[in-house]
């Protein structure tokens, strides 16, 4: 992993909601965690990080929801200058991509679990996500 794709991990860590973030390779270990007077991680191998910052409020946690399969950078839509995948009201059929999840330079599509109608976009274009955050919520059909 290079200096800049740490950099933008650490980035998208301070933009999200996550408290904590903990990612391993054979190589390395990169900890991060927020809140209040929080002491840095201890050094696990040669690359770990810690960043304190203000906590956010957490999702709401009602109905059925599309969860993060891995953790990585959200995406809405297939392009910047591209329209959404899915929008508030919508109907899709089971297996239909609704949005991407983006991990160390790899797109995974995340498919519809049902046929269903989305009711709420939790997560903003560009934001980090946990594994097994909530991203979307929908109605079955």
């Amino acid at each position: 992993m290079t200096n800049q794709e740490i950099k933008e991990l650490i980035s998208c860590f301070e933009n999200s909601s996550l408290q904590t973030m903990k990612l391993s390779t054979q190589e390395f270990t990169i900890e991060m965690s927020r809140g209040a007077g929080a002491a840095p991680a201890v050094p696990q191998a040669p690359a770990a990080v810690a960043v304190p910052a203000a906590a956010s409020a957490p999702a709401r946690e009602e109905g059925d929801a599309v969860k993060a399969p891995l953790v990585g950078t959200f995406y809405a839509a297939p392009a910047p200058d591209q329209a959404p995948f899915v929008a508030v009201g919508d109907r899709v059929k089971k297996g239909q991509t609704v949005c991407l999840i983006e991990a160390m330079k790899m797109m995974s599509e995340v498919p519809a679990p049902c046929d269903c109608v989305i009711e709420e976009i939790l997560k903003a274009d560009g934001e980090l996500v946990a594994f097994g955050e909530a991203l979307l919520r929908y109605k079955p059909c």
